[in-house]
Formats: structure tokens, C-alpha cells, sequence
């Protein structure tokens, strides 16, 4: 299937619209020229801008930050990204466009429990969102971990259901801080994938990670239906999943260290179709190969051009910092990728938004 007849889930939202993605050239928003082979990111992806506007920026009395996803939000018109946690500050979606001078279009909705009380970060780390075809808002939260469904008024209708060994010890088999990072919506709006962090510690090869696929029916009601098995980089996390064109998915994985900063790599999984169900493998590391998601290398972040980018911890590349959040936007002939970073409203991190064009296979 070419680029051009992709239907792609924007941000794991099922998107009518393309968002337009426009450049600038001041030093906080740099843009390389297209044509130069001095952008590429390698093997398969190219640097366009970054943009930091969104960084520790003020809204009213609230300060933009800690942003862990993006979706692109059709009724507003603008990307969506939520707060994963700031101590008891209201969990919160803000609302922004324009990639390349990124900048706030609205007040932030707060998520709140169906009692109407606001969650915090004490009570949820929402690391994944997805935006449902009838405008509901779908949010993995890390610490339970939880997949819940949010009304536009920000109130929760529903929630998914988690397998109890998904559970943070000691209650199941995850690892604090390492669950429910990513969440996508496939182009049909009818599949939920939401991938695993970290690995679960019956699953005894560290490197396997599990992703939990959800299906609705004509009802509207979503299940649990199977399974997926993904093998990262010896120690690499998963930070986020996007679906694109049928079946296909780009996998986030990502590592720190405080010698080398931050380490980014995107994967493509050309396909799902037909993949293995491995809900019944009691320890993934017992599951052949060729059961587990087949994974392409798309870009390296880290071999990305700087684009005149400044960091302000240690970086092998200054344009690298926090990435956690993704979304793919189709093309004719290639595919845009957006990413952005969580600055853990951190004075040494920055809320980056980096633009890259890609040629993702299916």
C-alpha cells in the first residue's frame, strides 16, 4: 500500500483532517533545508524543525509541562497532549498546534473521576492518549495501571480492563513507573493497542514486552482480546506506540544515561496482521521469535542533525532530550513524524517538540 492511500491514526486519534506543519527559522525554531543530506536521521527519516515554545510555558497561573503524548484533537483543531503528573496539580490534556512554533490554543481540560473530583498526580500518571471517533478521550495511566475513557467535559465514562498480573507489585508482576507508557488508536477507530513499559517480571527476558489490544463491537463496548509480544533493545523502555496505514505501528524506544543524556529509536512493525496472541505464555521469553512483532529500524534520534538545537544537561546530541510522545500524519510521498518531550517540569529538561519525515514501510 503506497503513502498516499494510508488512512493513518494521527496521534492514535482517527483523524479527518490533516494538521499542516509549518517551519520557522528563529533560533528556539529551526528548520534545515529539505534538500540537504546533512538532515538525515539514519536509516530511514530526516530532521524538518523543532520547536521549543512550549517550554515552561504560562497559562494563567499554570505552567505547561510534563507532557508525555500527543494526539491531534479534530474538534479543536489542535494537538492534544496530557500531564502525566505534578505532584497534587489537576491532571490536565492542554491543547496546542503548529509544530514548528509550537504554542497553547486553549485552556487545559482537567480529567476528572465520575464523582466529579479532579485526579492528580497522586491519583493517575497518564502517559498515553488517544482521541475516539466520537471525540472521547482515552488516557493509560501508569500507576494502577489503568486505560480509562473520558467524556469532552473531562469527566470518566468508563475504563478498560487490565489483566490483574499487570498490576504494580506486589499486587501483580509490573514494575513501578513502568506500565502503561503507550497508547494508539488504529486507523478504523475499532482497536485499541496500549504497550507495556517495561517488562513484567514473569516474563524473565527484560527485553519482551507485552502490548494489551482492545476491540469494540457495535455497541460501543471495548474487550480485551489479545495480546501482543515486542522485543526492545537490551535496555531500552518503550515510551510510546502509534498505529499507521492498515495494520502497521511505530514503537518509541527509548533510554537515559547520565554520561550520554538521552538515547531515541523508532521502530516500524510493518504489520499486526495475524500477529501471535500471547495472552496464554505464562513468561514471553518461552514464546519463539517468530511469534513476537517483527520490527524495522526507521530513525536514530541520536544521529539526528543538532538543527542549531541547545540542551541543557549532558547530550550526545543537543536536539535529544525526554521524548515520550509520538504521532504520525500521512504523506504523498513520505510520512511526518511528531515527537515531544516531557520536561518532568524539570529545570535541566525541555518540553521539545521535533518534526522528522519519514518513509515508514507496510
Amino acid at each position: 500500500m503506497s503513502a498516499m492511500n494510508r488512512i493513518v491514526a494521527i496521534g492514535a486519534a482517527l483523524a479527518l483532517s490533516v494538521p499542516v506543519v509549518a517551519a520557522s527559522s528563529s533560533s528556539a525554531f529551526a528548520s534545515p533545508s529539505s534538500s540537504s543530506s546533512s538532515n538525515t536521521c539514519a536509516p530511514a527519516a530526516k530532521a524538518v524543525s523543532y520547536s521549543d515554545g512550549l517550554d515552561k510555558l504560562v497559562r494563567g497561573d499554570v505552567t505547561v509541562g510534563g507532557l508525555s503524548d500527543l494526539a491531534w484533537d479534530q474538534r479543536v483543531g489542535a494537538w492534544a497532549s496530557t500531564v502525566d503528573n505534578h505532584a497534587t496539580d489537576p491532571a490536565r490534556i492542554w491543547f496546542w498546534k503548529n509544530p514548528a512554533h509550537a504554542t497553547v490554543v486553549r485552556d487545559p481540560l482537567v480529567l476528572r473521576k465520575p464523582d466529579g473530583t479532579a485526579y492528580d498526580g497522586t491519583t493517575a500518571d497518564n502517559e498515553g492518549l488517544a482521541v475516539l471517533p466520537n471525540g472521547d478521550f482515552v488516557v493509560s495511566s501508569e500507576t494502577e495501571p489503568s486505560v480509562r475513557i473520558f467524556g469532552r467535559d473531562g469527566v470518566q465514562k468508563s475504563s478498560l480492563p487490565v489483566p490483574a498480573r499487570f498490576a504494580v507489585a506486589p499486587a501483580g508482576e509490573a514494575t513501578a513507573n513502568a506500565t502503561l507508557e503507550g497508547l494508539t488508536l488504529a486507523r478504523s477507530g475499532t482497536r485499541i493497542i496500549a504497550a507495556m513499559e517495561g517488562a513484567l517480571s514473569g516474563d524473565t527476558d527484560a527485553t519482551l514486552h507485552r502490548f494489551l489490544v482492545y476491540d469494540v463491537n457495535r455497541k460501543g463496548q471495548w474487550t480485551l482480546t489479545e495480546q501482543f509480544g515486542y522485543q526492545a533493545d537490551a535496555g531500552q523502555r518503550i515510551s510510546e506506540v502509534q498505529s499507521y496505514g492498515k495494520d502497521s505501528l511505530l514503537v518509541m524506544e527509548a533510554s537515559f544515561a547520565a554520561a550520554t543524556g538521552n538515547a531515541v529509536k523508532l521502530y516500524a512493525v510493518p504489520s499486526t496482521k495475524g500477529a501471535a496472541d500471547v495472552s496464554k505464555a505464562a513468561d514471553l521469553a518461552t514464546v519463539p521469535a517468530k511469534r513476537l512483532l517483527a520490527k524495522q529500524l526507521v530513525a536514530d534520534l541520536v544521529k539526528c542533525p543538532t538543527l542549531g538545537a541547545t540542551a541543557k544537561q549532558t547530550q550526545t546530541n543537543p536536539l535529544m532530550d525526554n521524548y515520550e510522545g509520538l504521532a504520525v500524519v500521512p504523506g504523498k510521498h513520505a510520512d511526518t513524524v511528531e515527537v515531544i518531550s516531557d520536561d518532568n517540569f524539570g529545570a535541566t529538561q525541555i518540553t521539545r517538540v521535533l518534526t522528522l519525515s519519514a518513509r515508514l514501510p507496510d
